[in-house]
């Protein structure tokens, strides 16, 4: 059920009944446990940076995860309440 808000012309969802009888969801900690900011002179040395740590760097990184993470496969994923598997 949705109730409009007043004033504002549209309707904000009654998030505690959209939300009963949800599986629960548990979101691990991802972020990183330390950054450090790293300056090059010149490309050149971007370049054997990157082959140091055998990553791929461009003009356009602005963040990279050492070692390299590996991409998840997300999309084939599917999430089933485990009552009923």
């Amino acid at each position: 059920m949705k109730k409009q808000k007043e004033g504002f012309g549209f309707y904000e969802p009654d998030w505690k009944k959209e939300w009963k009888d949800m599986p629960e969801f548990v979101q691990e900690d991802q972020t990183s446990g330390k950054s450090i900011i790293v300056h090059f002179k010149n490309r050149k040395d971007m370049d054997e940076f990157a082959e140091l740590i055998d990553q791929n760097l461009t003009a356009k990184t602005k963040s990279i995860w050492y070692p390299k993470v590996k991409n998840e496969d997300l999309i084939n994923l599917q999430y089933v309440d485990e009552d009923e598997s």
